[in-house]
């Protein structure tokens, strides 16, 4: 064999062959291990490449094959499930049961479940107005097989891996959801939306498909289908919608109690109109709305609500956060949107028992009749007609809301005075400021620790400083009073913005916003600015409620919880502890308990409180705050168990909820936190509270107890300090005798002469922030 022929058949697999043999049978010279045939030989030595290990078990062909063999299971599992899975019976309304709500004693509160609903034939919606739903959540519903398999594939995989629900249902998926379906965010719900939804769409037209979605989808207001809607956000029937009426009832799908004008956030309001816009955007782009009169288009304010019967007086407002509550917890744990919860809710047949005791909500019903409501006289005076009150009561040892006021009447003042968050806490936020100042150590800038018998300069409008630096901030005192050198302590109860808000400087405004969201206070979004020092931001009484609750809790974090369990035929929603991680030291909470003890005991809370007949000796922690112009007035107080928040609030009804001064309500030149705020607290808590407590502090500072050393002098927040600094002490004019400049003339017999013990009139400092940028509700 030649060389050529040889190295053709080594290529061939010739190492195989047998060596030429010489003339005696052995080998050729030269021919086997150590001539022509050591390649071979090496290659034999070793072993064979990818005949085992990892490589013979993932070869590229094993792999393909698993694939294909998993696609076909999967298409069998597919086709198997469509011939099983059959169109059901519509169970909309079979689903659609009463909820039961009940206090914490078991007995009834409530039974809510009288279906909203009205169907009308697509005919009767104007061709526009089909046109926003679909431009809203499914641009390609008229052309699809009713089904997004990539949004479906997502969802599924979501559910699988707990990340929650994902966008990307068609409008045929979700009317096969609300109509046939429930829901629940489960792999066998899912797979069986997937296949009904493409039986639907082959046997109802696409017409028939849209009115089934928007006869039985949400829009809340407790409406469901557009004619219920129409009605409950324009008082119109859906036949007389407009486009833009269309756009935002479109809109309102994606989170209706959200986008809900008459209760949005302006977060709330800012996302209800890019969704509007949205969606008339998107009908521009399908050709079914003219871009001229797109732009000439503006949001349509739908009007205010008519809640549904069964919701008078303070049900609707118990009801609201209980379901609000219940909709979160749904949210966190199956992972819906919000739209979703608050469909999984409402008339789904829930038995709710909340956290309220009858008692002590009968109680606080009563001491605001006592105190505020059967005294306004609104054909006398005006004003009266604008005054909202607000309260809530936390039982600060297990988080439990036990008393809610709302408002007048639920079926008359649709929004929850309880909940509200735009209205400023005013003073009330100083006792957070020294929460941080302690928790954080802080010092003056000279150096000198913030403790509650730390010296301030209390001179009013002094411009505070940052290390010698002026910050163009100084806000002035209640009627420009001086207080000269003060302490913390006195400061407190005299509620001196001078000092606090040169000492929220001190800490820095980033660390008391951060102690501020510690205990409770939505902070998202708030600028961390001297001006936050008088509580310029907005915040409701069961935000405030929750904050002093911790406090109470000796720093303890409370999360007021109202639902103390929720169950549904055959399941139970675990509702989170409200008592959560320690958040601020204990001597931090309770040092700020002990100077707040102060402000009731000698400071603007006295009258109304300390020397209150009903108090029998209860010792009493508390806060009063009266907001820029007069248009809030607050007082939030405990006792060792029990913190109630009270906040009145000035809104004119005429002018769409607009905010308005209270000067003037009931005769008084000037609504204080410590007057019929802090009354009304004081009846109900002292009627409410059991046997008299004291609290149980872990500190040697504060009102609560005797000083262990002498005021600490701090020099560097006065432009000129005093080297023996005097602690002046100056009375509390408690009789009005400064009227704002602002307050209106009243007749004589609008302003009755009060007398100097008359609680109502009783001054505090009021917090004034013109130096500040302006919320949107003061502008």
């Amino acid at each position: 064999m030649g060389r050529a022929e040889e190295r053709r058949a080594r290529q061939r697999g010739g190492g195989r062959r047998a060596a030429p043999q010489g003339s005696s049978g052995m080998p050729a010279e030269g021919i086997g291990p150590a001539g022509g045939g050591r390649a071979a030989a090496r290659r034999a030595a070793r072993p064979a490449k990818g005949k085992g290990g990892i490589r013979r078990l993932f070869t590229w062909k094993k792999i393909l094959g698993t694939f294909l063999g998993v696609c076909l299971l999967g298409m069998g599992a597919f086709i198997v499930l469509y011939l099983v899975v059959d169109i059901p019976e519509g169970n909309a309304d079979a689903q659609l049961q009463s909820n039961v709500y009940k206090y914490s004693d078991g007995t009834v509160l409530a039974r809510t479940g009288e279906v909203n609903r009205e169907v009308v034939d697509l005919a009767k919606v104007p061709k526009e107005v089909q046109h926003c739903f679909v431009a809203a959540e499914n641009k390609t519903f008229y052309t699809d097989s009713g089904v997004d398999l990539k949004g479906t594939a997502r969802g599924l995989l979501n559910t699988l891996s707990g990340k929650g629900a994902q966008g990307g249902s068609t409008i045929t998926q979700q009317y096969v959801k609300n109509f046939y379906l429930n829901q629940d965010q489960t792999v066998t719900r899912k797979l069986k939306e997937l296949v009904i939804s493409l039986k639907v769409d082959q046997r109802m037209t696409k017409d028939d498909i849209l009115a089934g979605y928007i006869n039985t989808s949400y829009y809340g207001r407790g409406a469901y289908g557009i004619q219920a809607a129409a009605q409950a956000y324009y008082h119109v029937d859906a036949e007389k919608l407009s486009v833009q009426q269309g756009a935002y009832l479109a809109a309102l799908m994606q989170a209706p109690s959200q986008y809900d004008w008459a209760v949005a956030s302006d977060t709330g309001k800012r996302l209800a109109q890019q969704r509007w816009n949205y969606v008339l955007d998107n009908m521009v782009k399908q050709h079914w709305l003219n871009a001229g009169e797109r732009q000439a288009m503006k949001f349509p304010v739908p009007k205010e609500p008519r809640p549904a019967p069964g919701r008078e007086g303070q049900k609707g407002y118990l009801i609201a956060l209980a379901n609000q509550q219940l909709e979160q917890q749904l949210m966190k744990d199956q992972g819906l949107t919000q739209g979703q919860a608050e469909q999984a809710v409402e008339g789904q047949g829930w038995n709710i028992t909340l956290n309220i005791d009858k008692k002590k909500q009968s109680a606080l019903e009563e001491a605001v009749k006592d105190q505020l409501t059967s005294k306004l006289d609104k054909k006398a005076r005006t004003v009266d007609g604008h005054v909202q009150a607000g309260a809530v009561s936390v039982d600060s040892k297990t988080g439990h809301v036990v008393a809610l006021y709302g408002g007048e009447d639920y079926l008359k003042h649709y929004y929850s005075n309880a909940t509200r968050q735009d209205f400023q806490p005013a003073s009330t936020f100083k006792p957070v400021i020294l929460a941080a100042a302690l928790e954080e150590e802080s010092r003056t800038q000279d150096g000198r620790p913030i403790t509650a018998n730390t010296v301030y300069d209390g001179t009013s409008g002094r411009q505070v400083l940052d290390h010698g630096t002026k910050v163009g901030f100084g806000p002035p005192n209640e009627d420009d009073q001086n207080y000269g050198d003060i302490t913390v302590q006195r400061a407190m109860n005299q509620s001196v913005n001078s000092v606090f808000a040169q000492m929220g400087v001190d800490v820095g405004m980033d660390k008391v916003m951060e102690v501020a969201g510690k205990l409770g206070m939505n902070t998202k979004g708030m600028q961390a600015v001297p001006a936050q020092t008088l509580g310029s931001m907005g915040a409701s009484p069961l935000e405030m409620a929750g904050i002093y609750a911790t406090l109470d809790n000796h720093g303890q974090k409370v999360t007021p919880t109202i639902v103390k369990s929720a169950e549904q035929k055959d399941r139970t929603v675990k509702m989170p502890d409200p008592i959560g991680d320690q958040v601020i030291s204990r001597e931090a909470a309770d040092t700020v308990t002990s100077v707040l003890t102060g402000v009731v005991d000698d400071g603007t809370a006295k009258v109304s409180v300390r020397d209150n007949p009903l108090r029998d000796g209860q010792q009493v922690a508390g806060k009063t705050g009266t907001s820029d112009k007069n248009r809030s007035a607050w007082f939030t107080g405990y006792t060792p168990n029990l913190v109630t928040s009270v906040g009145l609030f000035g809104e004119d009804p005429t002018k769409n909820g607009k905010h308005v001064p209270l000067y003037g309500t009931l005769g008084v030149p000037r609504v204080n936190g410590g007057g019929f705020p802090a009354l009304i607290w004081a009846e109900y808590t002292f009627n409410v509270m059991g046997e008299v407590s004291k609290f149980d502090l872990d500190t040697k500072q504060g009102a609560a107890v005797q000083p262990s050393e002498s005021p600490t002098v701090s020099e560097s927040p006065s432009e000129t300090p005093s080297e023996s600094p005097t602690i002046s002490e100056p009375p509390v004019s408690e009789s009005p005798s400064d009227t704002p400049s602002e307050t209106p003339s009243q007749s004589p017999s609008e302003t009755p002469s009060q007398s100097p013990s008359d609680p109502s009139t009783s001054r505090e400092p009021t917090d004034s922030a013109s130096d500040s940028p302006l919320l949107p509700n003061e502008q």
